[in-house]
């Protein structure tokens, strides 16, 4: 069954999560940054059918998430790296580790720990203001419009806003 597409929604969650929204991609994609890279191993490390795995591995290529480099000549066999844009999403995969460590894990233990390099401390993802350092949550932001908006999206969130104060700030 094709699923609904948001590729032309002006929204950007959507039109990511129309690339990596799908059941496997985010689980290849914590693979490949663990370093497995090759088909057979993720096929292995994951338990996922061949067919899913070379549609997903396809659509990473082509929206240039991941790129495929022959480590094999005769016959040819590809592994998949990273691209920037793929490297990208690393803290996206750590945000989402963090909320399953903290709501969902047994006993408030995490399967894997990540130890910062810089500092050798075991740490955790915090999502913080580029500008500032502070740290980003639901009481400190405000929505408003970018320079991608179009009107009458916005006109359409604020009419069907629960929240009226949400948008209260954005001035046309």
């Amino acid at each position: 069954m094709q699923r609904t597409t948001f590729s032309a929604q002006h929204c950007s969650v959507a039109r990511t999560l129309d690339i990596i929204g799908e059941w496997w991609t985010l689980l290849i994609l914590r693979d490949i940054f663990y370093g497995v890279r090759r088909f057979e191993p993720l096929v292995e490390q994951l338990g996922i059918s061949r067919k899913v795995l070379t549609h997903r591995l396809k659509r990473l290529t082509e929206e240039n998430i991941l790129r495929k480099v022959p480590y094999q000549h005769n016959p040819c066999r590809y592994e998949y790296r990273l691209t920037a844009s793929g490297l990208d999403l690393l803290p996206v995969l750590l945000v989402l580790m963090r909320w399953g460590d903290r709501w969902l894990s047994e006993d408030g233990q995490a399967p894997v720990e990540f130890v910062h390099a810089d500092c050798g401390q075991v740490s955790t993802a915090k999502v913080v203001c580029a500008h500032c350092g502070g740290e980003l949550t639901v009481r400190n932001l405000r929505p408003q419009p970018g320079p991608g908006a179009v009107l009458e999206e916005i006109e359409s969130m604020r009419s069907a806003s629960v929240n009226p104060d949400l948008f209260k700030k954005i001035r046309l």
